[in-house]
């Protein structure tokens, strides 16, 4: 219920009814809508899977809109508050998402919120700006005290062919 409409206004990236139904079928507890008055005025939607090459619960934030009237209101903030609770109450190690760089309203919410910049994605968009890729993290890794930073050491599957086994 406008969720759609929401989104295209204020995101730069396209997306397919699948993705949304993706998103919603899977992790129904991590999509989330702010209403008001019967419309939809805000929305974030997540998702919380195993990362492919660590041993790690890792949240996604893939979408986050608020009308454009209503931003400074605190509502993208309670619904990313909403969400990140909900995926530290399933297990998860970390939250990371997508940013344009350009887009400093999201990145001083995500910074006060205790995201941090992981890196640089060139021409990650299709307009062609870059992004930053933010981590949020709900406990520090495996090996963090014993230098392996905040990624965690990797699994060796991720670096070894069944070949070299």
């Amino acid at each position: 219920p406008g969720i759609v409409e929401l989104i295209e206004k204020d995101l730069s990236e396209p997306y397919s009814v699948f993705t949304y139904r993706y998103f919603i079928n899977y992790w129904p507890d991590l999509c989330v809508l702010a209403m008001r008055e019967g419309r939809c005025v805000g929305a974030i939607v997540c998702k919380l899977d195993t990362h492919r090459c660590r041993n790690t619960h890792r949240g996604y934030i893939a979408m986050l809109a608020v009308e454009k009237d209503l931003r400074g209101k605190k509502i993208g903030s309670k619904l990313v508050r909403l969400c990140l609770d909900r995926m530290k109450g399933c297990g998860a190690d970390e939250c990371v998402l997508e940013t344009e760089v350009t887009n400093t309203g999201a990145l001083g919410l995500y910074r006060s919120m205790g995201f941090v910049k992981e890196k640089r994605l060139h021409k990650y968009y299709l307009n062609g700006n870059d992004a930053f890729r933010l981590k949020f993290l709900f406990r520090l890794p495996d090996g963090f005290h014993q230098g392996a930073g905040c990624l965690g050491p990797p699994r060796e599957s991720c670096y070894t062919t069944e070949r070299e086994r």
